[in-house]
This record gives C-alpha cells, sequence and structure tokens, in this order.
C-alpha cells in the first residue's frame, strides 16, 4: 500500500510458473491487528514486505490499519468513478486511461495519434503530472485541448480529480477522452477513474519482465502498446517473450506493436479507438435517459 495514497486494492503474485490473484475481501474478513507490523518473509535471498493482508508494509502502522484505509480511500474513489462512468455513457464519450512508466513514449504517442486522427472526431486530453504542464502545453500545440492535472506528491490520478478536470473542460458529446496518468506502474492500477479501458504502454527500452515485476498493472489493463518498436533492431530486448509475459498476467490482454516514429501500428491502434468511439456512440443513443 503506498503511503501517500493507500492505494492497494489487489494483488497480482507470481511464484515459480504459477500465477494467482488474492483479493482482499475488505468488510468480509476479519484482520488482527499486528502489534510489531512484521509480517514479511524472507530466504537467503530475498525479504518480501508484501505477504501480509494488506499487501504492503507501512512502518508503525499495523495491517488492519492499512487495509481499513485502504477500503475508506477505494470505496470512495470507487463512488466517484461510478459518477464519471455514468456521465461519460450518458454522453457518448469514449474514455481511455494510458498507465505506463516515465519514458515510455506516452505523451509521443499521442501527439502522433491526435495529428493522425486529423479532426476525424472530437477529443480532449487530461494530463497528469506531479509538477509543470509541459506535457498539456504539447498536447495544446496540437490543436487539441488539454488540461493539466499536478498531483504534488501523490503518485496517481484519482476519479475525483478527473471529475474536476472533466466539468472544467465541458465535454463534448460523443467524442473521445484521452487520460495520460502520472508515470507509475504501481499505484494508477487500483484507482478506477470511470475510464473504458486502461491501456498499458511498455516500450522495447524496458525490460521483457515489466508485467512480472508489475503484475498489477497489466492485469488490470486490456490493451498494451509494445511502444518504439523501431528500436528493435538496436536492441537485445525479446518483444515475444515480454508479451507472453503479459499474457501470463492477463491471458485476455491485447497486443499492438507500435512506433509512434515509424507509424508501425499505428492504423491498427487508431482502429481500435474508433471502434470503441462507435461502440459509445451507439451505448449512448440505446440509452433510456437520451430518448
Amino acid at each position: 500500500m503506498c503511503t501517500t495514497c493507500g492505494c492497494g486494492s489487489g494483488q497480482t503474485l507470481i511464484g515459480g510458473h504459477a500465477l494467482k490473484q488474492r483479493r482482499h475481501a475488505v468488510g468480509k474478513v476479519q484482520y488482527r491487528p499486528q502489534e510489531n507490523n512484521h509480517e514479511h518473509t524472507h530466504n537467503g535471498d530475498s525479504i518480501d514486505f508484501g505477504t501480509g493482508p494488506a499487501g504492503a508494509h507501512a512502518p508503525g502502522m499495523s495491517q488492519a490499519r492499512m487495509v481499513k484505509i485502504e477500503r475508506d480511500i477505494l470505496s470512495k474513489n470507487d463512488s466517484y468513478a461510478q459518477e464519471n462512468r455514468d456521465y461519460l455513457s450518458e454522453h457518448g464519450i469514449f474514455a481511455l486511461n494510458l498507465v505506463s512508466s516515465p519514458g515510455s513514449g506516452k505523451t509521443t504517442l499521442l501527439v502522433k495519434s491526435i495529428n493522425a486522427l486529423n479532426g476525424s472526431l472530437p477529443l480532449t486530453v487530461i494530463e497528469g503530472d506531479q509538477q509543470t504542464d509541459n506535457d498539456a502545453a504539447r498536447i495544446r500545440a496540437t490543436g487539441a485541448p488539454a488540461l493539466q492535472i499536478n498531483t504534488g506528491k501523490g503518485c496517481h490520478l484519482d476519479a475525483y480529480m478527473v471529475g474536476q478536470a472533466m466539468q472544467q473542460l465541458k465535454l463534448q458529446d460523443n467524442s473521445l477522452l484521452l487520460i495520460e496518468n502520472v508515470g507509475n506502474l504501481v499505484c494508477p492500477a487500483s484507482f478506477d477513474l470511470g475510464e473504458a479501458h486502461k491501456v498499458a504502454i511498455l516500450s522495447v527500452t524496458e525490460g521483457e519482465d515489466k508485467p512480472l515485476k508489475y503484475p498489477d498493472m497489466f492485469r488490470a489493463s486490456d490493451l498494451m502498446l509494445l511502444n518504439k518498436c523501431d528500436l528493435l533492431p538496436y536492441l537485445t530486448f525479446d518483444a515475444n517473450l515480454a508479451i507472453e509475459n503479459a499474457r501470463r498476467v492477463n491471458p485476455n490482454i491485447q497486443v499492438i506493436r507500435i512506433s509512434a516514429t515509424s507509424g508501425e501500428g499505428m492504423n491498427e491502434w487508431l482502429e481500435w479507438i474508433k471502434a470503441g468511439c462507435l461502440k459509445a456512440l451507439k451505448a449512448e443513443v440505446g440509452c433510456p435517459t437520451n430518448k
């Protein structure tokens, strides 16, 4: 659990060749406070602080207390997320939550995607970073409206932040909303923003084992963009292994190999977006509140 935000509603465990998902049945299971808060396992090669009921360690705080904080924070966030989702659905807006580690190429990919769409559909961008509005400025340079959310010490966007941004942006009906989350492969996995899909971006300049090291994020995502594929001839990165690892964590994850530089995979990515927008439009047309 993050000591700033308390995130961590579920934990995907990778062990040997087995994969299992551990969910915290908060409110259904009674957790006993750990007086010394030393719940962990260790052997000669490692120490695992993710073995307690909270799946995390915080100095001076019991596992029971961490679970309560987690329950309270995520319950409130889920309420805001549902409000966002209802609004987006009622107005035919297709929202994507783009998540990745820093430096994966999210903003460059967004800029290239916006330029490639060339006004074929209305869109708006919400940018999340701890500081600066550099990324929002890059998006605005394309002509697309963008709003920057600075989270300060916060390590992710939450549904309340996004809801406030949606109100300020006055989103157009039947449009696309692209949310670029704070660069972080841990905390954004637990926070629903009301989006239709999380899209994980993994660049080939990272390791093939990223999905195994950060399984919660890849399990929470419906699509993985394997980015910067133009660099593969110059790297030892095994693209097939990276995809295999992602599907060990999430057998249903879709994968598109892409490069904003060479254009590889861009058409497939844009068609995926357009299909989602069409689905959101059909859902909005069929919504009883709009008849």
